[in-house]
């Protein structure tokens, strides 16, 4: 099995607020050659509570579609499961098709330490 770290982001959210069942939350994978890709796990069930807050608000021509870009469906978002996506995705070496690399871009972070930002 392929070596990666996983960092979740609703693992940082407020106690409370992370129901696994409907939620979206973004992820991280770093590899073992330290490249870093970035994708949404949706559940299911959110894509049904999407729907219906669209329906109500108008958005997306009320509820008519959704879409997002590097957005992988699943059926819970604990770390277990998204796990085991992952594991799944390296081993047909599909993950650099469902997430996308994130690009440092050393140019920028030179501006930020020069303009005085903590980090």
């Amino acid at each position: 099995m392929a070596s990666f770290d996983l960092w979740i982001e609703a693992e940082e959210w407020e106690a409370g607020t992370w129901d696994t069942q409907d939620s979206v939350t973004d992820v991280i994978v770093t590899l073992a050659d330290g490249s870093r890709w970035v994708a949404g796990f949706c559940t299911y069930q959110h894509v049904d509570t999407l729907r219906g807050s669209c329906e109500e608000s108008g958005e997306c021509l009320g509820g008519k579609y959704l879409w997002a870009s590097d957005l992988i469906l699943i059926d819970s978002t604990s770390r277990e499961s998204i796990e085991a996506v992952v594991a799944d995705l390296i081993a047909k070496d599909e993950l650099t098709s469902a997430f996308s690399e994130i690009i440092e871009d050393e140019e920028d972070d030179e501006e930020e330490c020069g303009s005085g930002h903590v980090h």
